[in-house]
């Protein structure tokens, strides 16, 4: 993804007071990007109504998911579904931002399917993330065995290593697909993934801060899910909002070009739910996840590792 350097620092947080019903700790285990927009916009929206989004970049998933296990954040975002087994904490997700969409890429000087790919080292965006499972979905499927997965966070910095070739074999959202083959012309190839619906992005807490926080939660929910209805009815909605709130304003000019790209291809593919996901993005989570290998429990549940109280009260106002 593309992404761009927040001013804030994750110690900020970390220092913070005990949090107030008013005001969400959100830990991000990246740095802020063009793909955050949509939770950029619902932050602004929901101070607007009371309840203040301080939103933290961490240096990866993994210490932004510690951050919310341990309560030094109140909501994380990520699809940690291996850490949370290996808790004792109970933490829930309780709605979903995204669906995936990525795009696993070769540079075909080397691979042309995924059968070669076997014996072969990869790079993926972090532990337990969705790309990871993605990859690993498709090992199975096709019968291969990764030589080793490399954890490179960003997708524009595994685009870029990729046309350096640093790496020969990695996965990417459509704006770093699109810009790798802009600036590497007929030296990659996109490898067919077929179709795969589960959460690229989906928020999470411990259980006891959302059944404490209802209010804060559902003023946030309900902006999260409209700005996505917006961005289905006309993806250029939240161009102009970026716009009119004054967010990411250090863009570089080549990066906001792609917004518009970005969005418009993410409408087309569904990813942006009009209902936050709901049931069915938690039932398509657990087959996906436990087929990848990322989920160990046998026969898991909803109940298990999503709450949807929050959200099931969001939308009965948004009706």
């Amino acid at each position: 993804m593309f992404r761009i350097l927040a001013v804030a620092a994750a110690a900020a947080l970390l220092s913070g007071a005990a949090t107030a019903q008013n005001k969400i700790k959100y830990a991000l285990g990246d740095v802020v990007g063009i793909d955050d927009l949509p939770l950029l916009v619902a932050a602004e929206r929901s101070k607007k109504r009371g309840v203040e989004v301080e939103i933290t970049p961490f240096k990866n998933e993994d210490i932004a998911t510690q951050a919310v296990i341990n309560g030094q954040a109140d909501i994380g975002q990520g699809t940690p579904y291996a850490a949370i087994e290996k808790v004792n904490v109970p933490i829930r997700f309780f709605v979903q931002l995204w669906s995936l969409q990525f795009f696993p890429v070769v540079a075909n000087e080397h691979y042309k399917s995924w059968k070669d790919l076997d014996g072969q080292e990869i790079a993926v965006q972090g532990r337990g993330s969705g790309t990871e499972a993605i990859m690993l979905l498709m090992a199975k499927q096709h019968g291969i065995k990764y030589k080793n997965v490399s954890y490179v966070p960003g997708s524009q910095v595994r685009a870029l290593a990729l046309i350096k070739g640093n790496i020969r074999a990695s996965i990417l959202d459509a704006t770093n697909k699109n810009f790798l083959m802009r600036e590497a012309p007929g030296k990659f190839t996109i490898l067919p993934l077929g179709e795969i619906k589960a959460s690229d992005e989906s928020l999470f807490a411990r259980l006891e801060y959302l059944q404490k926080n209802q209010a804060a939660v559902q003023v946030f929910v309900e902006e999260l899910v409209r700005v996505n209805r917006e961005i289905n009815k006309n993806p250029m909605s939240i161009v102009e909002e970026r716009k009119k709130l004054g967010l990411l304003k250090d863009l570089p000019a080549k990066l906001e070009e792609e917004l518009p790209t970005y969005f418009k291809e993410g409408v087309a593919g569904g990813i942006f739910p009009n209902d936050g996901g709901a049931e069915n993005a938690a039932k398509t989570d657990l087959e996906f996840f436990a087929l990848s290998g990322s989920i160990k429990k046998e026969n898991p549940k909803v109940d298990d590792y999503w709450h949807l109280a929050p959200l099931k009260a969001a939308l009965s106002r948004l009706k």
